[in-house]
C-alpha cells in the first residue's frame, strides 16, 4: 500500500502573500540590474510609449493616473535625456504626440537584457521541475492579469462614454 501525504490546496491569501514577496525580491534583483538614467515613474512612461506609439499627453496622463502638468514635466526630463521625442500634431498644433526615441528603445532593450541576466542567475538555482511549474503558473497569471486589465479598461471606457 502506498501512502501519500495530503497537501491542502494553497489559499488565495497565501498565494497573494508569496507573490507579493516574490515581486519585492524581483524589484531588488531588477534594481541591481539597473543603471537607469530614469526613475520608476519615467520608466513607466517609456514602457507605455513603447506599446502606444504616438500617444498624446492627456491619454498618457490618464494611463499614469496623473495630471497633464505632472506628466508633461516627466516627459520634459525624458526628452532632455534623449529618451522621448515630442511631435506636434499636423491637425492641431496644441496636440503633441509622444514617441520613444532610438536612444529610448536602446535603453529599454539593454535594461531588459540586464534584468533577464539577473533572473537567469536565480532560475539556474531552481530545480528544472520547479522552473517548469513556475513558467506554467506565470503564463496563467499573465493571462488572468491581462484579462482583468483589459476588462477594467473596457469598463472605464464604457463609464466615460455613458
Amino acid at each position: 500500500m502506498t501512502v501519500s501525504t495530503f497537501r491542502p490546496r494553497p489559499q488565495t491569501d497565501e498565494i497573494a502573500r508569496v507573490t507579493s514577496t516574490a515581486a519585492e525580491l524581483l524589484e531588488v534583483l531588477w534594481g541591481r540590474a539597473s543603471t537607469a538614467p530614469a526613475s520608476a515613474s519615467q520608466l513607466r512612461v517609456l514602457l507605455i510609449l513603447e506599446h502606444h506609439e504616438g500617444i498624446n499627453l492627456r491619454t498618457l496622463a490618464d494611463s499614469l493616473a496623473s495630471t497633464p502638468p505632472s506628466t508633461s514635466r516627466l516627459c520634459d526630463r525624458l526628452q532632455a535625456s534623449g529618451l522621448v521625442e515630442r511631435v506636434v500634431s499636423a491637425n492641431d498644433r496644441r496636440e503633441v504626440h509622444l514617441y520613444l526615441s532610438k536612444r529610448g528603445r536602446t535603453f529599454l532593450d539593454d535594461l531588459r537584457k540586464r534584468r533577464e541576466r539577473e533572473l537567469r542567475a536565480v532560475l539556474d538555482l531552481m530545480p528544472a521541475a520547479k522552473r517548469e511549474a513556475l513558467l506554467e503558473g506565470l503564463e496563467a497569471f499573465r493571462s488572468a492579469a491581462a484579462t482583468r486589465i483589459h476588462h477594467e479598461a473596457g469598463t472605464d471606457a464604457d463609464t466615460r462614454s455613458a
